[in-house]
């Protein structure tokens, strides 16, 4: 449910976002990084070659100036963004890719990384795929909160949506650098902790670039999730960790083989977590979260592998049960 505030603050950035959409006559994303710079220029409203018009410059001052008023902070504002997205996306539908990935399982990412790493030592995440950023973005603020040093790095080759997933953490002040680029291109990165990524599915066009992959497949476009996947594994350091979340299919798919062929030369398969059904419209929607772990750095294959089915996200106790499993699951298992 909504609090007032968050109502409140739902409905004024509502009133910006269409009223500058209006104003300047173009789309719900590029109105809602206009409103979004302005926000962060100080609640300033940007005006180029007379537009937005004078009198919708007075209506966003008086939005502006109420939206000030409730002094979010960096999770509220999160889920502000997420929900306008989420409203603007059902007026101009996006490609399945570019969705955005639900807060229950960018939580889950967030409880996994916690018992997997300690506090001690600064915390480095890579989003190989990061289309607006939530998934990222939900991370990085809600392990800063449970007081982790971490440090965010997004790919994308979009340009829109990493336009958005910048606003957003700027908004937020969010440690998170961006880069515009292909994932399948080398990344001007050091090593990084962990990798997460909500991988996007589908065929990369590149056959010459997916040859230097081993779940490149031999005579037909490869799949990019699988590409992708292992590029962000190579960026990680020896015994850390990745966390994607996958069509639960994948290794069922005529591509399959290629991807086991990557799995067994490279990392350890540590855990498949199939999420809740009822996440899903459709069998053939359905995914899971994989664990891998890289080789190197006292790391060892799991005696047994984590596999689990989440029956629900929406049950307290269905998720305290998951969490006791997999944390004696851990204690038997990983180094």
């Amino acid at each position: 449910m909504f609090s007032e505030k968050m109502e409140k603050a739902f409905n004024l950035m509502e009133q910006a976002i269409v009223l500058l959409k209006q104003s300047l006559d173009t789309s719900f994303l590029d109105a809602y990084i206009e409103n979004g710079e302005n926000i962060i220029d100080n609640y300033q409203v940007r005006v180029l070659d007379g537009e937005p018009n004078e009198e919708t410059v007075k209506q966003l001052e008086v939005v502006y100036q109420q939206l000030k008023q409730l002094d979010l902070d960096s999770e509220e504002i999160r889920r502000l963004t997420q929900l306008i997205l989420l409203k603007g996306n059902r007026e101009e539908a996006l490609q399945a890719n570019h969705q955005l990935t639900p807060d229950s399982i960018g939580f889950l990412f967030v409880y996994i990384i916690e018992q997997l790493y300690g506090k001690k030592e600064p915390l480095r995440i890579l989003d190989i795929a990061s289309g607006m950023g939530n998934l990222l973005l939900t991370l990085v603020l809600n392990l800063r909160k449970a007081k982790y040093e971490v440090q965010g790095y997004g790919v994308d080759i979009d340009d829109t949506l990493l336009s958005v997933s910048a606003t957003n953490n700027e908004w937020t002040e969010s440690n998170i650098e961006l880069f515009h680029q292909d994932g399948l291109q080398e990344l001007l990165l050091d090593p990084v902790d962990v990798a997460i990524s909500d991988l996007p599915v589908g065929y990369y066009p590149n056959d010459e670039k997916a040859k230097n992959f081993d779940s490149a497949a031999e005579d037909t476009h490869s799949y990019a999730h699988h590409l992708l996947m292992e590029q962000a594994m190579n960026y990680v350091k020896p015994g850390g960790y990745g966390l994607f979340l996958i069509p639960s299919n994948i290794f069922e798919t005529e591509q399959g083989g290629y991807f086991k062929n990557w799995l067994q030369k490279n990392v350890f398969l540590q855990g498949i977590i199939q999420l809740p059904d009822e996440l899903f419209q459709s069998e053939h929607s359905r995914k899971s979260i994989l664990l891998v772990q890289n080789i190197g750095n006292k790391s060892s294959q799991a005696k047994e592998v984590l596999v689990v089915k989440l029956a629900s996200l929406k049950d307290t106790e269905k998720i305290t049960q998951f969490f006791q499993q997999f944390e004696t699951w851990k204690s038997s298992n990983l180094k």
